[in-house]
């Protein structure tokens, strides 16, 4: 089990092709692995932007954001796997 305690992040990216190409290498090689997503384009305490402007000028492919988490002992093999 992978907890904020033994991970390390190992890719942050905009691009959902990206991620899942790493994460299919991850899971072929046995690596346990964390994703994080995050919509760029949620409500915010301020409020979102696309209650401002709606969706008009947003490039939908990178309005989520995700952060690849692995176990810091894996950490090492993981990087050179996606290199």
């Amino acid at each position: 089990m992978i907890t904020i305690f033994n991970r390390k992040e190992l890719l942050i990216t905009l691009d959902m092709k990206k991620q899942s190409e790493i994460r299919e290498i991850l899971s072929a090689n046995n690596i346990e692995y964390v994703v994080k997503t995050t919509n760029l384009q949620s409500a915010t305490v301020v409020g979102s932007q696309r209650a401002y402007t709606g969706n008009y000028g947003i490039n939908q492919d990178y309005s989520y954001e995700y952060k690849i988490y692995v176990r810091k002992k894996d950490f090492d093999k993981a990087v050179c796997l996606i290199n």
